[in-house]
């Protein structure tokens, strides 16, 4: 499984790449990863958009997590320009702690949901 990456390098700029996390078992025709230590479960869910402007301000992550968008379309930036769009059923790991961060746009104006479980 491929997993989304945003990190901080040594200078401070965020970027994207890619996570791979193996397989570990295949079962019942589905994929099976090895199970992740991680701890602390958190929702947000965000007001219907309207009219208001979408685009959020830089923000680094509070702490290393995995990040479960449930509902929702939105665009990240990170600091070196580059974009990705995500959409419901998408994970990433956030692991920018410091440095520049990112920021969100969100593309459609019904509620986000999304979980945020802290990893190691």
């Amino acid at each position: 499984m491929k997993i989304t990456r945003i990190y901080t390098d040594e200078s401070g700029e965020t970027h994207f790449d890619e996570h791979d996390e193996p397989g570990i078992e295949f079962r019942s025709n589905a994929g099976y990863s090895r199970v992740i230590d991680a701890y602390g479960l958190a929702f947000r869910e965000t007001e219907p958009l309207g009219d208001r402007p979408a685009l959020g301000d830089w923000h680094t992550a509070p702490q290393r997590q995995y990040v479960m968008f449930l509902r929702g379309e939105t665009e990240i930036e990170v600091s070196d320009g580059e974009k990705r769009i995500f959409r419901t059923g998408d994970v990433f790991l956030v692991e920018d702690t410091t440095g520049k961060g990112h920021r969100n746009r969100r593309l459609s104006p019904e509620p986000e949901l999304w979980a945020f479980a802290r990893s190691r």
